[in-house]
């Protein structure tokens, strides 16, 4: 009896220490979960490594909407807060407060809240002139990018920091994640089709923060001349590019969610071709249509909105597809292009000459109307992915 007895107390006691450790185990799985968590930074929230570089130096600041910190106090109003001596924003496509259409042209201008310059960097006037830097000794740049070639923020930094070494002007870029970071695919631009929304020999989806991507202008000496920028990058922490990240703010009036930020690089070969990415609805880069394609049961009519004053096709039904419930991508999406061009009852004006500056090559196109495999097309991509995302591995900050 005695004996029985002591063996269930030594039952008990096994469970009640076992159950202790599967607690204790629990709990540390939260802790570390909380603690990763917690850990992340942007660079701007990362403010530590960069406000001792800005004592006593009078700041340019290039940023947007975007250019927040974690506690939601935009950048602007943080240094302001810190008494840093900002004088001249500089503000990329879409302006300072990220309100402007898709090249809509924006005049200099004053921010309401603070009185401080805003110079545009859109239009004409892309780069700083050594007149706009006057009095700057030192320039941020904090803009969100979205990791495709053709979003211009890449462009502006270029432009920012070829301004930035003819006027001995050092630069901060603080370092943001790419929300499709872990993507590399599409096709390397080719240099007879450089323009404002391609200027490197680069694929479509980079893969890359707006930080890892300064380091790479600088070194493989993309800048006039060759010439070198004084370049420091404030880094994420505890970032790596195969983390989920959602933006706080839109980081354009037209990509309004995650959604439409992943499906962008993919949709946005539409705009050079007869076809509606959503313009003028509120379901923006997330449904293609337009009157040429085959009557579905999905149709939308763009009106004009926030972000689109005068949208492809306003007021006119437009058939197509609705992907706002679509699977997450991890490639550059071609299926939906090369569909719409096979049904299209206007093939003669389905592309656009804007359609050879997106993609960076006649040759997709030409692939295109002449019923290429995908598989084929991306087979030939192959050789130039390799080649880039070996140049890419020497300026990654996140292993």
């Amino acid at each position: 009896m005695t004996l029985l007895f002591n063996k269930n107390i030594f039952l008990l006691m096994v469970l009640f220490a076992f159950n202790c450790k599967s607690n204790l185990s629990e709990n540390s799985k939260q802790d570390n979960l909380v603690s990763s968590v917690e850990s992340f930074k942007t660079g701007a929230d990362n403010y530590e490594n960069y406000l001792p570089l800005l004592k006593n130096k009078k700041v340019g600041i290039v940023t947007n909407q975007t250019g927040i910190l974690s506690s939601k106090i935009h950048l602007v109003d943080f240094l302001l807060e810190k008494q840093v001596d900002i004088q001249t924003i500089y503000a990329p496509e879409h302006g300072f407060r990220g309100t402007a259409d898709a090249g809509e042209h924006i005049i200099d201008d004053k921010d309401t809240k603070t009185g401080l310059k805003i110079i545009s960097l859109y239009g004409e006037n892309r780069k700083p002139k050594p007149q706009q830097l006057e009095n700057i000794d030192i320039m941020i740049f904090d803009l969100q990018d979205v990791g495709a070639r053709f979003y211009t923020y890449i462009s502006t930094l270029h432009y920012v920091m070829e301004a930035c070494a003819e006027n001995n002007i050092q630069l901060i870029v603080l370092d943001r994640p790419n929300p499709n970071g872990g993507i590399v695919d599409g096709p390397v631009l080719e240099k007879a089709y450089s323009s404002f929304v391609g200027m490197h020999p680069i694929p479509v989806l980079h893969g890359m923060t707006i930080g890892e991507y300064a380091q790479m202008i600088k070194g493989e000496k993309w800048l006039k001349n060759n010439i070198k920028c004084n370049l420091t990058v404030i880094p994420c922490v505890g970032y790596n590019h195969q983390k989920p990240y959602s933006l706080l703010v839109k980081p354009s009036p037209n990509l309004p969610n995650d959604q439409a930020i992943n499906l962008y690089a993919s949709l946005c070969l539409f705009e050079g071709t007869n076809v509606s990415v959503g313009r003028g609805t509120e379901t923006q880069f997330q449904i293609y249509g337009s009157p040429f394609l085959p009557k579905t049961d999905f149709h939308f009519t763009p009106k004009p909105n926030f972000g689109a004053k005068d949208p492809l096709y306003n007021g006119k039904t437009c058939y197509g597809e609705d992907l706002t419930n679509y699977k997450k991508l991890h490639q550059l999406e071609l299926k939906w292009i090369i569909s719409a061009y096979k049904l299209s009852s206007d093939k003669s004006n389905f592309f656009n000459s804007f359609f050879t500056k997106l993609s960076g090559t006649k040759q997709l196109q030409e692939q295109i109307t002449k019923g290429i495999p995908e598989s084929v097309i991306r087979e030939g991509w192959k050789k130039g992915l390799e080649e880039f995302k070996k140049t890419r591995t020497k300026y990654l900050l996140y292993k």
